[in-house]
């Protein structure tokens, strides 16, 4: 049962995580990555990809078919968290220039 909490609230995080790199990526702008300064386009729409395929890789072997209800409320709750720390530390960097 941990493994569906744990990677449930993980697959959230990651998820939620991936969505702006691969926005402002397909978009055509340069976006801050792990990888240090803004990277271009094409790293954050690699890079969002990579974090969804991780995502759905931990949901997959999280067995979250067993309990729907369960995962999909740690799912929302880990991008809740994952939005609000995003739109934190993106609220103080000055905007980046494509």
């Amino acid at each position: 049962m941990w493994q569906l909490y744990t990677y449930s609230l993980l697959a959230g995080l990651v998820g939620a995580n991936g969505i702006p790199n691969f926005i402002k990526g397909i978009m055509g702008h340069k976006f801050q990555t792990p990888f240090g300064k803004p990277s271009s386009a094409v790293v954050n729409v690699i890079w969002g990809w990579l974090n969804f395929v991780v995502a759905f890789l931990l949901l997959y072997s999280g067995h979250v078919h067993a309990h729907l209800l369960r995962a999909f409320a740690l799912v929302a709750i880990g991008a809740l968290l994952a939005a609000v720390a995003l739109a934190s530390v993106s609220s103080k960097q000055p905007m980046a220039k494509h």
